[in-house]
């Protein structure tokens, strides 16, 4: 997924809530290995609809600014909110090239009703709910599907253990337990087995 904005630059000087109540989001550019930083503006409306469709170190955005003839792929690194009131002060990007490796977080997205659940009256604890990865900007996947259908009771999934796009790499230990299936506070459990028949047949059912 990809986004475009386009950005006007930002006098210095200007006073931050003087943009905002123009309808002007004050915006910083960094750009990359050392390069100096441009203060920019956005419109409010498109800022919004921008953090309605992108997420932050996730999403590649093209910045792009007539006026000074710049053109970036960036991603948003930033945002800054009023500490009580849900209104928008300010948003950071970061220019990145086309042949650089960046790091992201990406939310795990687990698909289907664990047998250990469903059958044996486990319970699932999900350890992990994002996971940051390493990759091209132009491979940052939205999201990581994990099928924990398959998990008995004392069954769990390790992140070394995910199948993850071409070309991305986990960042930390892969014996990182991402999710799990809990036994039942006392008692004895049916045993999955017994039910194997009637799993296969049974639609994977995606919780979210």
């Amino acid at each position: 997924m990809e986004f475009a904005i386009v950005c006007e630059p930002r006098e210095p000087g200007i006073n931050p809530r003087k943009l905002r109540r123009m309808g002007q989001i004050p915006v910083v550019l960094y750009g990359h290995n050392g390069t100096e930083s441009v203060s920019l503006m956005l419109s409010k409306v498109i800022a919004d609809k921008m953090l309605n469709a992108v997420e932050v170190n996730n999403t590649l955005i093209n910045v792009e600014v007539p006026k000074l003839s710049l053109n970036f792929k960036s991603l948003l690194r930033d945002v800054q909110k009023h500490s009580w009131k849900d209104e928008l002060h300010h948003l950071s990007f970061f220019a990145i090239s086309g042949k650089d490796s960046v790091t992201t977080t990406v939310p795990l997205h687990f698909i289907g009703e664990p047998i250990g659940v469903k059958f044996e009256d486990g319970s699932l604890d999900l350890v992990l709910n994002s996971l940051q990865l390493q990759c091209d900007p132009q491979n940052i996947p939205e999201s990581i599907d994990i099928d924990i259908s398959h998990l008995k009771v004392g069954d769990s999934i390790h992140v070394g253990e995910l199948v993850l796009p071409v070309g991305v790499v986990a960042i930390g230990e892969d014996d990182r337990v991402v999710t799990s299936i809990l036994a039942p506070a006392g008692g004895s459990k049916p045993s999955a087995s017994d039910h194997s028949d009637h799993s296969d047949d049974s639609p994977a059912v995606d919780p979210n």
